[in-house]
């Protein structure tokens, strides 16, 4: 008996295709024209990638590649498309290759807006590391220190707060009393004025 070899297959496969997108958005109603060149777009890698039951969902667009189907509007999508698609497994990727100008920017806007949320995500990461090497470091006098330090401010803020209750209690009771005093002469030229 030969043996048989058997052939494991890539984990990865990259390729480049010009799609033509033409003859099926011709056939498409003018209102549908855009979102027919994206399923084209999707059929077409299916079928070229073998991908099982040409299941749609299993093909991914990038963003920019969806922008660029939509950029003129849902009746006049552009004729052809080309595409880089990357296949992981059994979902395919599929990305923009030539970038007209406008979409150049968006793109290095969006790479440079990335970095800089790993960036924070590594400091905040390296932050928190020295936050859990400084921890261990206190001793036990540092620690009982600190929980004497917390019960004086407990005590500080009571007593604080006594003396404002002390004190309002004795303004309130002279705002009681002239109170009082001014309503009571203000009252006898008002009835004195109303008599006249």
């Amino acid at each position: 008996m030969a043996d048989k070899k058997t052939e494991t297959k890539p984990e990865k496969i990259e390729r480049e295709y010009v799609i033509p997108l033409r003859k099926k958005v011709k056939r498409a109603v003018r209102y549908k024209k855009t979102p027919k060149a994206i399923k084209t777009v999707k059929e077409f890698l299916a079928r070229h990638f073998r991908i099982t039951n040409r299941n749609l969902k299993n093909v991914r667009l990038d963003k920019l590649l969806n922008e660029f189907l939509w950029a003129r509007g849902i009746k006049n999508p552009p004729h052809k498309v080309k595409v880089k698609a990357v296949k992981e497994g059994d979902i395919v990727r599929a990305e923009l290759v030539d970038y007209p100008t406008k979409l150049k920017f968006k793109k290095a806007r969006l790479e440079r807006i990335a970095k800089a949320q790993e960036d924070v995500k590594d400091k905040k990461k390296a932050s928190e590391k020295a936050v859990a090497k400084k921890e261990p470091e206190k001793s036990l006098e540092d620690k009982t220190q600190t929980t004497e330090d917390k019960k004086e401010e407990k005590e500080k803020k009571t007593s604080i707060v006594e003396a404002g209750e002390d004190r309002a209690k004795s303004e309130h009771k002279t705002e009681k009393h002239q109170t009082q005093a001014k309503t009571q002469k203000s009252k006898r030229p008002v009835r004195q004025a109303m008599q006249k």
